[in-house]
């Protein structure tokens, strides 16, 4: 078994660190300074805010700032804009906000003002969002901008010589293109617009730049994952109180995520996902609406986002209190699944090397109880149906590069599951092989039949080991079983 920290003295260590990463605003500076060197001097960096999502027809959903430009700057608000020019002299952060309105302040609140927004992200120069396009004129320009708007200044003397040289580049966070029938996002559309604007000036991609060093957690942000990790592992126990023969799925879901807001966590990190009976085989199960009957398993899926941030854990628990015997077969059989994923979730490794240690024990675990015949081939597929380990962060599905060895720093789930589903064998194609699989197993599918169990830990790696996020969640059959009588 992998050395595995539990959450509560991480929480120790997690405060500690926070103490000594000094206050938010040095950590979101050190964060641009380390881009910016990536960056090097002959480049301009643009980031944008997320636009805001149409709920139903004039109603909004609540906002969600873009995660690279909450990481660089720590503002939430829309119409925000990040500049960054590596090679000034001076003027190397500058930030574009909103201005205020009244009548907006009256319907949504209170808009940052510039010394706000200096306080907030630490970047000192700050000028209202309809400025961009004219300061970013000046700058390529090699003018001023501000109270001697206009005059010739040596501040980007390094940019204007990469312009004359043809070496100027605009990093704009493309990320992934986006479908031919969806609108263009930010940086594409910026790009069109200026492209014949700015000649001699390239086009690079930061988005994998930016999500490289969010890749590996800093002490600050390792102390807002373990408090994260600390609210969702109660809500989770409080949904486990809650889980009773007789009541619905959304119940649970309630009793979860008001542990979120009565903490301080407010929303959640992604569709709480609560499924009993049946519904634990669907992935991504969302309607949270069944009655939950005795002799079931509710899976639980869920996380709140505290601070920007989240965990991600799912517990697979017995509505009645007590796992039937084959419901023990799949659960201890995830269970080691998991712990062999975990020993191998060390620094030097990969999530690769995670992902082969727990299919082994899957393979392995599903030829003995007689769901596969094969355990060389892909019949495993059948019932394990998705990777077991991604990162965690501002995202649930956090950005990063996965053939990178692990590191110090990273942080991520390992989350093996089985899914019994019958009917996953009708959808098999057919063919000689498949129908005798079929009969051949057809006896442990009706055992099994409609049981889902997943079980996902979120972690911190260590040089010295992992440490557990959700520790403190009941994780074995004997601890779920204990907790559910003392309920």
């Amino acid at each position: 078994m992998a050395r595995v920290v539990p959450a509560g003295l991480m929480a120790v260590f997690g405060l500690a660190a926070l103490a000594a990463a000094g206050p938010r605003q040095d950590d979101l500076a050190a964060r641009r300074a380390r881009l910016m060197e990536r960056l090097g001097p002959d480049t301009v960096a643009v980031v944008w805010s997320a636009p805001p999502r149409v709920y139903s027809l004039d109603v909004d959903y609540e906002y969600r700032q873009d995660s690279h430009l909450l990481y660089l700057t720590g503002i939430a608000q829309p119409d925000t804009i990040l500049v960054l020019v590596p090679g000034a002299k001076t003027t190397r952060e500058v930030l574009f906000v909103r201005e205020a309105n009244a009548l907006r302040e009256h319907r949504e609140g209170h808009t940052l003002t510039r010394a706000e927004v200096t306080e907030q992200s630490g970047v000192r120069t700050v000028y209202h969002t309809g400025e961009f396009e004219a300061f970013l004129t000046a700058l390529f320009n090699r003018q001023a901008y501000g109270r001697r708007r206009g005059e010739v200044t040596d501040d980007f003397d390094a940019l204007f010589d990469a312009v004359s040289g043809g070496r100027a580049r605009l990093a704009l966070p493309f990320g992934p293109r986006p479908a031919p029938s969806a609108p263009l996002s930010a940086p594409y559309e910026f790009a069109a617009k200026v492209r014949d604007r700015f000649l001699g000036v390239g086009f690079v991609d930061s988005f994998p730049l930016i999500a490289d060093l969010r890749q590996v957690k800093t002490p600050f942000e390792q102390a807002i994952l373990t408090r994260s990790g600390a609210i969702s592992s109660d809500a989770h126990k409080a949904g486990m109180k809650a889980a009773r023969p007789g009541r619905f799925e959304y119940e649970v879901e309630a009793a979860i995520e008001q542990v979120y807001l009565a903490n301080g966590a407010m929303n959640p990190g992604y569709p709480s996902i609560v499924g009993s009976g049946p519904n634990a085989t669907i992935l991504h199960y969302g309607a949270s609406s069944r009655q939950m009957q005795a002799g079931e398993i509710l899976l639980v899926d869920a996380a709140g986002s505290f601070d920007g941030y989240t965990v991600d854990i799912t517990r697979s628990y017995p509505i009645s209190g007590t796992y039937s015997e084959a419901q023990k077969d799949i659960y201890r059989l995830v269970l080691e699944a998991q712990e062999a994923g975990m020993r191998a979730a060390r620094v030097g490794n990969t999530t690769a090397d995670v992902e082969k240690a727990a299919r082994e024990v899957v393979k392995a675990g599903l030829l003995k109880l007689g769901l596969i015949t094969d355990a060389t081939g892909d019949q495993y597929r059948t019932w394990y149906t998705h990777g077991i380990c991604h990162w965690i962060g501002m995202d649930v599905h956090d950005v990063g590069d996965y053939a990178r060895p692990l590191a110090a720093g990273m942080a991520f789930v390992v989350e093996p599951g089985l899914y019994i589903r019958p009917q996953a064998l009708d959808e098999l194609p057919d063919s000689p092989e498949n129908r005798a699989f079929k009969a051949a197993v057809a006896p442990a599918v009706q055992k099994y039949a409609q049981i889902g169990i997943r079980i996902e830990d979120s972690f911190l790696l260590t040089e010295t080991g992992l440490t557990s996020l959700s520790a403190s969640v009941p994780r074995t059959i004997e601890e779920i079983e204990r907790f559910m009588k003392a309920r």
